[in-house]
């Protein structure tokens, strides 16, 4: 079977992604610790714990030194941390940038062997914030906006791969109940897309044949 690489695996939307490509792929399930991602791996027979802290730039090298050939890579983690520009901090932008940009673009350079091997399929979860910036998402939307850019410049140089951005609007994960509370607003799922319905996307992208190159989804809630 082809092989998938889904970062921030053990839960929310990076878990109902490993799901729905489990079936078609051997799926390597991305996460900072073994322990974090060990529920998802025990669920999914065809799922193999790949425990990585994305920002240790060496254990990434380390880790991905095995990869040989790589079908699909999800990247998926990030963070969220929300607050108006007179508010953040330096260590706010460049904590948000190492995980939502940096890390990114270091796996990705480090597997590009693997993946042209496969000439495979990368996807990076984007954000509506990576094509419109609101108030209090300035460093967040910031680094969604260069992981656009960054997707954009790998499918230019890479043209054997296929890059696809995915721009969902807000989802019901435990990191959106995160945000909400901070909002001071009551949560209520039923405001968001669900992370199924976004795994499924991805893996509709995925699948598309060979002879369409899907480079940008946007998706967005339905207003109740």
């Amino acid at each position: 079977m082809p092989t998938a690489l889904i970062t921030g695996a053990s839960r929310g939307l990076g878990a109902a992604i490993a799901r729905e490509l489990a079936p078609t792929h051997d799926v390597l399930l991305g996460g900072r610790t073994n322990d974090s991602v060990a529920a998802i791996a025990a669920e999914l027979t065809s799922g193999t714990a790949w425990p990585c802290d994305l920002t240790d730039h060496a254990a990434v090298a380390a880790a991905t030194g095995s990869v040989t050939h790589l079908d699909v890579l999800v990247h998926n983690a990030g963070i969220a941390s929300l607050g108006t520009i007179a508010e953040s901090s330096v260590q706010q932008w460049r904590d948000t940038f190492e995980a939502n940009v940096f890390a990114v673009a270091e796996l990705t350079r480090l597997l590009l062997p693997a993946l042209r091997a496969a000439k495979g399929h990368v996807v990076l979860i984007n954000s509506g914030a990576g094509l419109r910036a609101n108030a209090g998402w300035g460093s967040y939307a910031a680094s969604k906006f260069a992981l656009r850019a960054f997707g954009d410049a790998l499918r230019l140089e890479e043209p054997d791969l296929r890059v696809t951005a995915v721009h969902p609007g807000r989802i019901d994960t435990d990191m959106q109940r995160e945000i909400v509370e901070g909002e001071g607003r009551e949560y209520d799922p039923g405001e968001f897309l669900t992370a199924e319905t976004v795994a499924r996307v991805v893996r509709n992208a995925v699948e598309t044949p060979r002879d369409a190159h899907p480079t940008e989804i946007v998706l967005r809630p339905v207003p109740r």
